[in-house]
């Protein structure tokens, strides 16, 4: 043990966090937190898996280290906390950077490459950056079993999520459906509408809109519309490349409608148009004039500025069902037949507030227009045509192009986004199919519209509504028991669980849980050709078993797993088996019938394999099973970004619903986005992504943690200044650091090892029962933020006790105990204090700041021998407030002194009037008695303070200072709204007595329109005004008013005190010890002359000068200059 406290000259936190790391590895610190607590109550955290194809950001340091904060904060109040590190190794992620990188798309697969090279290549990649993964997890300090993993292409991994697939089919909760769902074609797979709902996928976009005419068939008009030749519809698109695939016109039933008269604006052919009546004015501005003479409209020449309209008939939508009309563009026609295609039909979901009230129905490319066009009776065909293999498909394939029968359109993207980058036409085929509409006379207004659109959450590119078959997930069947338990969930912030969250899950639709993909877990369902016949499977052994019959039964050669011992959960048996498609695709299985059944084709969404995490990565219920039921199955605590809500959080959710009807769990931080300090996204395109590690190596992990959790709540979208963590740097951690190089220095010096017995409390000196008081009710402050999960109050909380109370409050005024005296009680004192306190701030902020706090606790501790000392501030126990030391009315005095001394310090900065300078007096007015006697008990410490010769305390009532009081419109605004004229008018009525009691109490009534309402000092900005020869300032309910008149006397004591500030920095620069007793030599000057004699004892006991000489002359000594005095100061010893 040393007997010396390690000294520092500069602070250098990369090097410390490297040196940390190593002792970590060295003694295992991870590791023996957690075997420390065996036998503990255990504190479950999921880790939400990354994917290691990715590099990680600096988004992933922020969710990391609020992660590791709460395992961290929890192990020390003595729980055993477990973290599992995991890797998401399956989906779109991997699959897309893999096609990059091989320079193939999905319609490669299983032509340029076989389904086999496809998957090993993933398997390859999906591990492409663990070693960046582990460094930055391991260099930031976020402590997880990196060792044992979970992995989700492992295959005791993949048999767990067959398994909860089983259950959920047993409980009739999964069926297959051949909807309308959204599609990425740059993907190559159908989307869930929980992906579709992620943070960024509906981005505004500006699109070619065409309001098409449609033409009526004449003999299917009801007699009133038959007199009106060229009758169309009107109906609006978002879409044009949609009309191809027009089969009905919908309507509102009870939609007022109209017939108008008047002119096509391209070709300027008479034509009458029907649209709903609300929406005339917005289809007929720019160009159109209406008239209420018919005349007018025949009279037209299309040389006429304006055209006329003329409102010709009214009708309710009701009256327009089943009137047939022409086909738009005749490049195919349904292969149900045109029988009940063409013709207008009614659906509940048509409005007026856009377009025409008349909607083009494409049932192929739309949930709604699938949905009414089945309602209809009899039934609207969708637009479905007959392929080479007479499979019944869209005009547009799954790649997004359309089909032969568009014949000029055929093989053009129906999106211009899907081309690769410099490849897109100048005109996209919505703009083709508006010129060509134009010209035909079926084009009644062209214009371009911005609104908001899905895009593909993984390729950033648009998506289509498609018709494909999938298998779903009956959300719908428990939405409303997620719902429920989800009311018991602690969301941070709450906003978020009752809102995105809680709105989310009351209007779940069923999961699309299908993936048209290739590397994945398979659907482990087995099905006859009619599909008449099915099996799921729930594990190898299952699969085994049915493979045995297979083989007998004729239909498949032999067992593929046949070395795979069933019971045996080693890895190397394991090994023996692969799950992916390339694999199980080979297996036919036979059915009860003995009919040949095939896996169905696809995988199952990433999703399921990371909400399945609870119990796959235990591979439950293979192994585990009690441990899993009893225990592990449910978090204590998890965390993700925001975009989570719509999917780690949301399937979790999910699947612990159906399988356990219970939540995943207990408390969730949903985490905001790091933007960078402009409010931007990151993006490496933008060149404004932060770099993690050049982050660490300037920084170090500990002032980049301190800054991202000081800053603002985890659950608040950060604006990441690289600024910003160098001041955090230099005002916290450098603050702490000079703290403790101050305690080392003098500790040395005095040989103070905490060898004596602990002084008690009753014999400690105010300022150390005050700070120790402080201490203690910040323990409260910090353990009640963490066990909220509220690290943001914590750190600001320790940040102000270092700060405010221990660095600039108790240290500076205690500073003379240490370097001036005995060693006796006092002095002990002192250092027993701060050694307390510098200890205690260690335990408090481990969590958030790991390797500087190690770093100090170390230091501490190994010169101190006491019982609870621990090689790690880690393997500690979290302090536990003494209630008995904390001084509610002590720490109420202090705050009063310290907000009255900044008060004065501002004024003094102000003016201009530096704190050496000595000036008379301060005006403080009192409320009452109780505010009186805690300004007159910590009276001698202001004035020590601010350096002024007198406080007066006078009655606020005394009207020497008045007060000013103005609206803080900031605040009333989002309080009162349309009212807040009126309150801002009753407060500038307000009187002397009123402001008074408003400061006193805090609040106080006010009617507004003959109703009460409370005002508060929230609401308000008081201020004094200056009096003659006085400054005022207030904050915090305190004035306080400063006399700025300088004396001769208080002149000269200034300069005496700028003289003892050069001496004490020449013995410093001189190398002098503070012990060391010096000789001083000052060239005369008659300023200084008298200012030093006045004040010659102050100068020498001040700076430890035994003699001090005045010379006429001086030909070596330092130059000092201050306030018009120009002389030369030389000491020796």
């Amino acid at each position: 043990m040393s007997t010396k406290f390690k000294e520092y000259k500069g602070l250098d936190l990369p090097k410390l966090g490297e040196e940390i790391l190593d002792f970590w590895k060295e003694e295992q610190i991870f590791e023996q937190s957690i075997s420390i607590r065996e036998g503990a109550t255990p504190f479950v955290f999921f880790e939400g898996p990354p994917s290691a194809n990715g590099l990680p950001g600096i988004h992933h340091v922020m969710a990391r280290a609020i992660k590791d904060i709460f395992c961290r904060y929890k192990t020390q109040k003595g729980f055993k906390v477990d973290r599992k590190a995991g890797w998401d190794t399956h989906g779109l992620p991997i699959e897309l950077g893999v096609e990059k990188q091989l320079g193939i798309t999905k319609e490669d697969i299983g032509k340029k490459i076989s389904v086999e090279e496809y998957n090993t290549a993933c398997r390859k990649a999906v591990m492409k950056y663990t070693d960046v993964w582990n460094k930055v997890t391991e260099s930031y300090g976020y402590w997880v079993d990196m060792q044992d993993p979970y992995v989700t292409y492992k295959p005791k991994y993949m048999e767990s999520v067959w398994w909860l697939l089983k259950q959920i089919y047993n409980k009739d909760l999964l069926y297959k459906g051949y909807t309308i769902q959204p599609y990425s074609p740059k993907a190559g797979t159908g989307l869930s509408s929980h992906e579709l709902n992620q943070p960024g996928t509906y981005q505004d976009v500006t699109d070619t809109t065409v309001v098409a005419q449609f033409k009526a068939v004449e003999r299917t008009l009801p007699d009133f519309l038959k007199k009106f030749n060229h009758l169309h519809f009107l109906a609006w698109t978002t879409t044009p490349w949609t009309l191809p695939s027009n089969t009905a016109l919908t309507v509102g039933s009870k939609i007022d409608y109209v017939v108008v008269a008047t002119y096509n604006q391209y070709t300027f052919e008479p034509i009458h148009v029907i649209l709903a009546k609300s929406l005339v004015a917005k289809q007929f501005a720019g160009k159109y004039e209406q008239t209420q003479d018919v005349a007018v409209v025949s009279n037209y020449s299309k040389e006429d500025k304006k055209i006329p309209y003329f409102i010709a008939a009214h009708c309710k939508g009701n009256d327009l069902l089943e009137i047939r009309y022409e086909q738009l563009l005749e490049y195919a026609t349904p292969d149900g037949g045109v029988a009940d295609a063409f013709r207008v039909i009614a659906g509940d979901f048509v409005t007026t507030e856009d377009g025409t009230g008349i909607v083009h129905t494409a049932p192929t490319f739309g949930a709604d227009d699938a949905l009414v066009a089945k309602q209809a009776v009899p039934q609207v065909p969708p637009m479905l045509v007959k392929d080479a293999n007479d499979n019944l498909v869209p005009l547009v394939d799954l790649q997004g192009k359309f089909r032969p029968e568009l014949q000029e359109f055929a093989g053009k993207y129906v999106k211009n986004e899907y081309y690769d980058d410099g490849q897109a036409p100048e005109k996209s085929v919505d703009v083709e199919i508006a010129i060509k509409l134009k010209i035909e006379n079926k084009a009644f207004k062209v214009e371009k519209y911005v609104h908001s659109y899905p895009n593909c959450w993984r390729t950033d590119k648009p998506i289509l509504y498609y018709p494909l078959d999938s298998w779903f997930i009956k959300v719908t069947n428990f939405k409303d028991r997620m719902h429920e338990l989800n009311k018991t969930i602690n969301w941070k912030p709450k906003a978020t669980g009752e809102g995105r969250f809680g709105n989310w899950l009351a209007n779940a639709n069923d999961w699309n849980l299908s993936r048209s993909r290739y590397w994945g877990i398979p659907l482990p369902l087995w099905r006859t050709e009619d599909g008449t016949e099915e099996i799921i499977i729930g594990s190898i052994e299952e699969l085994k078993t049915q493979m045995q019959k297979a083989v007998t039964a004729g239909v498949l050669q032999k067992d593929i797993y046949q070395d795979f011992v069933v019971g045996d959960f080693t890895q190397e048996n394991y090994n023996k088996v692969d799950l992916h498609k390339n694999i199980v695709d080979k297996i036919t299985l036979v059915s009860d019938s003995g009919k040949p059944m095939q896996r169905e084709a696809d995988l199952i969404d990433v999703w399921f394999d990371s909400g399945s995490m609870p119990y796959a990565q235990w591979h439950y219920p293979f192994e585990n099973k009690e441990k899993v039921e009893n225990i592990w199955r449910k978090a204590d605590f998890i965390a993700e970004g925001v975009d989570q809500t719509r999917g780690w959080f949301y399937t979790l959710h999910a699947i612990a619903t159906m399988i356990f009807d219970d939540v995943a769990y207990k408390n969730v931080v949903s985490n905001g986005l790091v933007l960078d300090k402009n409010g931007q996204k990151m993006s490496k395109r933008l060149g404004n992504a932060t770099d993690p590690f050049e982050t660490l190596d300037k920084y170090g992990p500990d002032a980049t943690r301190w800054y991202m959790i000081s800053n603002a709540n985890p659950w608040d979208n950060l604006k990441f200044d690289i600024d910003g963590i160098a001041e955090v740097r230099n005002k916290f951690f450098g603050t702490l650091y000079n703290t403790y190089n101050f305690f080392a220095l003098y500790a040395n010096l005095d040989g103070f090892t905490y060898s004596e017995p602990a002084i008690a409390a009753e014999k400690r000196p105010e300022i150390d029962r005050w700070i120790l008081s402080e201490l203690n009710t910040l323990i409260q402050t910090v353990d009640q933020a963490f066990t909220e999960y509220e690290p943001t109050k914590a750190a600001r909380a320790v940040q102000n006790f270092v700060g405010e109370n221990l660095s600039n409050w108790f240290v500076r005024l205690s500073r003379r105990r240490y370097w001036k005296g005995s060693y006796g009680e006092d002095k002990i004192s002192a250092y027993q204090t701060l050694y307390t306190c510098l200890e205690t701030v260690a335990k408090l902020g481990a969590p958030i700041a790991p390797f500087f706090m190690d770093r100090l606790y170390k230091d501490l501790v190994a010169v101190v021998s006491k019982d609870a000392v621990k090689i790690s501030v880690h393997l500690t126990d979290f302090p536990v407030a003494d209630t008995a030391l904390i001084d509610s009315a002590l720490e109420a005095r202090m705050q009063k002194a310290q907000t009255i001394s900044s008060l004065v310090l501002s004024l003094r900065q102000r003016e201009k009037i530096k704190v050496r300078q000595p000036l008379q007096k301060i005006m403080v007015p009192v409320l009452d008695e109780v505010a009186r006697k805690e300004i007159q008990a910590v009276s001698d410490l202001i004035k020590s303070e601010v350096n002024v010769k007198q406080i007066q305390l006078i009655d606020q009532d005394s009207g020497i200072l008045v007060k000013q009081i103005k609206p803080d419109f900031k605040k009333l605004g989002p309080r009162f709204g349309k009212d807040m004229k009126a309150v801002a008018a009753v407060i500038n009525q307000l009187g002397q007595d009123q402001i008074n009691l408003l400061e006193k109490e805090g609040q106080m009534p006010i009617k507004i329109s003959e109703k009460s309402t409370t005002l508060t000092l929230d609401d308000v900005l008081i201020s004094s005004q200056d009096i003659e020869g006085w400054l005022v300032a207030n904050s915090n309910g305190i004035t306080v008013a400063l006399d700025v008149t300088i004396s001769e006397t208080l002149k000269n004591e200034g300069i005496a005190r700028e003289i003892v500030n050069r001496i004490q920095n020449l013995r410093k620069d001189s190398g002098f010890e503070v012990t060391d007793r010096i000789h001083v030599s000052l060239l005369s000057c008659e300023l200084l002359d008298t200012a030093v004699e006045q004040n010659l004892e102050y100068i020498k006991e001040e700076t430890l000068t035994d003699t001090l000489s005045f010379k006429v002359e001086m030909e070596q000594g330092t130059e000092i200059s201050f306030d018009g005095i120009q002389t030369k100061l030389s000491i020796n010893k």
